[in-house]
């Protein structure tokens, strides 16, 4: 090939690589509010006496001392307390796992607590349950209307739950680690991580049914799946990754479908994960059933994983990427540090809300992003950021410097609601030595919601 060939072709690449090149958008804080992290509320009257103390299983051995396990966030992130400690005398509200799409009749939102302490062998003294909520920006506050436990008094959970012998057949976070939710004619359908299955449930937290997940017309089962034992070969008896399941689970407007979008790439035969894609299901809750029907979410530079999916048309949707990070970046520790009390070894980098064209599907089954906000680098001109919990941004920005950013949808044609969840008591990204807060966030971004 010529030089002048080579030339022409490389500026052919360019062109059109920049004709599909991700656009980053501006974002503007319009509002901000946030939910205690330290919110306990007591669980039904007709649960186990079991579940009136949560968190007695999150260290090497039981403990029923209430508030005398002082939680930290990891040696990861520079073991920096919480000032909080286990176990808990009633149940955490934390950790705001998804919302859902369509808002209840009230216009409040409904949205998700995750598993409980973040995994199933420490959990299955943390009830699962989902809420009604109403963000205040005015007052700064989150009011939360109701709560509702999931049950399974019809025994339609196809595996033996941590409260199987009791009447209530309350679930835990032993059972399901639910990540998503959707609300569809006054009937609730929840993600989860551990099978991955989608719950089916009332609108009053009963389980209708449990649908395991097929990819493929197979199984796609992972690591925590209830049939896998150990010893299990990676990508050969399961696919999933653990914590991998659905994170995200939007519901598409028009048809119903429900587009399952898994955390984490599959596992391939090989026993490596399978590139940077995500992998993405439709359930069509009118049959039932999986369509058969999958694509792919591919994962931007330098995220690991998603927080959320939302439709906000027909065919494009918002979805949460980010990376493990959490904290300032301008609290970075440097890199000979030995004493990392006072900075963030591991601090948030990439944070993002991506649109996607769902539509517009390439040859390798991936929708098309469109755009992207960054939520590390977000105005603040008119200062809406609550100063008493805000302290290390710079004037007239915002940043959302948490570990797990787990909510979002559209709101209107100009705005979107962002939320985190705060994995009490094991994060602190807004502030060293402090647990963090659930945080919401109302972004203005009508250029970003208008684009093609």
């Amino acid at each position: 090939m010529t030089l002048r060939a080579i030339l022409a072709s490389v500026a052919l690449c360019a062109i059109t690589a920049s004709a599909h090149a991700e656009q980053t958008f501006p974002a503007k804080l319009a509002g901000h509010a946030y939910f205690p992290a330290m919110t306990l509320i007591a669980p039904p009257a007709d649960a186990p006496r079991d579940a009136w103390t949560s968190g007695k299983f999150t260290g090497k051995t039981r403990n029923e001392k209430p508030m005398t396990a002082p939680g930290d966030v990891g040696a990861a992130y520079g073991s920096h307390p919480t000032g909080l400690s286990l176990p808990f005398l009633g149940q955490p509200v934390q950790g705001m796992s998804g919302f859902a799409m369509n808002l209840a009749e009230d216009g409040s939102i409904y949205t998700l607590t995750d598993n409980g302490f973040g995994a199933k062998a420490n959990s299955a003294d943390a009830l699962l349950f989902f809420h009604k909520m109403k963000p205040d920006f005015a007052g700064g506050k989150v009011e939360r209307l109701d709560s509702i436990f999931l049950h399974d008094p019809d025994h339609k959970v196809p595996f033996r739950i941590a409260y199987e012998g009791t009447e209530s057949r309350y679930l835990t976070g032993a059972d399901f680690d639910p990540e998503s939710i959707q609300v569809l004619n006054n009937e609730v359908w929840i993600g989860d991580e551990f099978g991955p299955y989608l719950i089916h449930a009332t609108l009053d937290g009963k389980v209708l049914a449990v649908h395991p997940t097929k990819l493929n017309g197979k199984p796609l089962l992972g690591p925590d799946t209830p049939g896998v034992t150990v010893p299990a070969s990676a990508g050969k008896d399961f696919q999933a990754q653990r914590s991998g399941g659905y994170e995200g689970m939007a519901l598409q407007p028009g048809t119903n479908l429900l587009w399952a979008m898994l955390e984490k790439p599959l596992y391939s035969e090989s026993g490596q994960p399978e590139g940077k894609a995500l992998t993405v299901l439709t359930f069509d809750p009118a049959k039932n059933d999986w369509t058969g029907d999958s694509y792919k979410f591919p994962l931007g530079e330098g995220a690991t994983n998603i927080g959320d999916f939302n439709f906000i048309d027909d065919t494009r949707a918002l979805v949460i990427e980010r990376d493990a990070g959490e904290g300032n970046a301008s609290l970075e520790c440097k890199a000979d540090s030995t004493d990392k009390s006072a900075c963030y070894p591991m601090p948030a980098k990439v944070k993002r809300i991506v649109l996607v064209d769902t539509a517009q599907i390439d040859q390798d089954g991936a929708m098309r992003r469109i755009g992207s906000i960054d939520l590390m680098n977000i105005d603040d001109p008119d200062g809406k950021s609550i100063k008493e919990i805000v302290k290390n941004d710079p004037d007239g920005k915002f940043t959302f410097p948490f570990q797990t950013i787990e909510d979002v949808i559209k709101i209107d044609d100009t705005h979107i609601l962002v939320a985190d969840d705060n994995n009490l008591p094991f994060s602190g990204g807004r502030e060293i030595g402090k647990a963090a807060h659930n945080e919401f966030i109302l972004l203005e971004v009508a250029d970003f919601l208008s684009a093609k």
